[in-house]
């Protein structure tokens, strides 16, 4: 039992363990050498590590920003954040969390094997918070035990599958053909900021062909561009908060400005880390994939972690993060008009899945596309975790919601089936995901994986 803890808690919700562990399947099926595959398998876990590291640095730095708008403009309700809820989720259904994880991705890859859907969902901690929603919600409907486990299961690897090929199409235009799909559970935000692209913009028009005079060519520098962004947040939210606050009970004493600059800079710093990350991991995953794709799972796809993204189009992760966080404002305003509970934008949401919006909604419309695309996706931040509180609400998650659009998307709809149905409902959801893996399989498509091209 304690290996299977182990296995479960440690190394499959891993991200950094689940690449190297891939990478070093492809090389062994590609039968490299012994240097290879020690290079091979250790570069794709110390990138990721990179990522996370950077990513880390982000959010450690987001934190003092969100608590200083807060105090500074006087704002007070919830913030979604994954990680709170699966952190108090832990201890009412921790086990039930940990067996869906694991049945999740088996069941992953045996859709991967046996189905046209051939996306390996890699990005390991989203698993982790998908599965304790599942186990959330299908508890609210009274399932529980074995058939629990089963049917959470069965929710996980048939989204993980299918999740990325929703908007393969968009992904190939975003990497150009880079051979990965998007493995993160804000999916259908950056799909639908790349079809809002396609309608309002125009893909010529790129964030990065933004024409920049030669006396401010150093912008071009995404490092120097993000942290002069950055610092216009940071100061303009320390001086609404005021010294006092933020020296007594942020900066540890430091001056209020000095700290502002100083989270400003370091948030940069981060973001600089994740690209160096990125980097390192696709230098050797995509290779060692063709190893999957040829020898074990013909045609598998990696999806990876939105941060992936990032490298592709720079100036869009900024624009995108921008715009969402507005979208995030107004819909918080519209939230309190309506009387609703009040979602205050959380920064590391609005920053991921913003910046991803951006970098679609860039890809099928240019700069247009990137703003209004990221802008919707900040809207759908607020309102869908408003919607989805009442659904977690039974079992004592009211303070806290997730954040990001699939969990809002899915876990609404289990809930109005369950409020409509029972349990049925959710038999119901579960057997049209299956129809949706099994019947691509009897027809006839020009590629043997199924991704949104073959939908058009």
């Amino acid at each position: 039992m304690e290996f299977f803890k182990i296995i479960g808690n440690d190394i499959l919700t891993s991200p950094a363990f689940l690449l190297g562990i891939m990478s070093l399947v492809g090389l062994l099926a590609l039968k490299k050498p012994f240097n290879k595959l020690i290079t091979g398998t250790l570069k794709p876990i110390l990138g990721y590590i990179m990522l996370g590291a950077g990513a880390d640095f982000i959010v450690k730095n987001l934190d003092p920003l969100g608590k200083m708008i807060q105090e500074g403009f006087g704002i007070t309700g919830v913030v979604p954040n994954n990680e709170a809820i699966t952190s108090i989720a832990q201890n009412l259904l921790g086990k039930e969390t940990m067996f869906i994880l694991v049945a999740g991705l088996i069941i992953n890859i045996i859709i991967a094997r046996v189905t046209k859907f051939k996306y390996i969902f890699l990005t390991g901690h989203h698993s982790f918070f998908m599965a304790c929603m599942f186990s959330a919600v299908l508890s609210t409907a009274g399932i529980k035990g074995t058939t629990l486990i089963l049917i959470g299961g069965i929710l996980l690897g048939a989204w993980s599958a299918i999740s990325p090929s929703i908007g393969q199409k968009y992904t190939d235009l975003v990497t150009d053909d880079d051979g990965i799909a998007m493995g993160h559970f804000g999916s259908l935000g950056y799909y639908l900021a790349a079809f809002i692209g396609e309608k309002v913009g125009n893909k010529e028009d790129s964030t990065e062909d933004i024409v920049i005079p030669e006396k401010v060519n150093f912008l071009r520098d995404s490092t120097i561009s993000t942290a002069i962004t950055m610092l216009v947040f940071y100061l303009i939210a320390a001086i609404a908060a005021g010294p006092e606050y933020v020296t007594t009970n942020l900066s540890g004493g430091k001056n209020y400005i000095v700290f502002a600059v100083t989270s400003a800079l370091s948030f940069a710093v981060g973001v600089t880390i994740v690209y160096n990350g990125v980097r390192m991991i696709l230098s050797e995953l995509i290779p060692a994939f063709q190893g999957v794709s040829q020898k074990l799972i013909p045609n598998a796809i990696a999806a990876v972690d939105c941060a992936v993204f990032f490298t592709y189009a720079p100036n869009a992760v900024l624009i995108g993060f921008i715009a969402s966080f507005i979208g995030g404002v107004i819909g918080m305003l519209i939230l309190g008009a309506m009387g609703a509970v009040l979602i205050i934008p959380g920064l590391v949401p609005h920053f991921f899945c913003g910046a991803t919006a951006g970098i679609y909604g860039n890809a099928t419309g240019g700069k247009r596309g990137a703003i209004i695309g990221a802008f919707v996706n900040g809207l759908l931040l607020a309102f869908l975790p408003a919607a989805l509180l009442p659904v977690l609400g039974s079992i004592g998650f009211q303070n806290t919601t997730f954040g990001d659009l699939d969990f809002g998307v899915l876990g609404i709809l289990i809930g109005k089936a369950v409020e409509g149905f029972g349990e049925m409902g959710v038999y119901v959801i579960v057997v049209i995901l299956l129809v949706i893996l099994i019947v691509p399989n009897f027809i006839k498509t020009k590629s043997h994986v199924i991704n949104a091209k073959d939908e058009y």
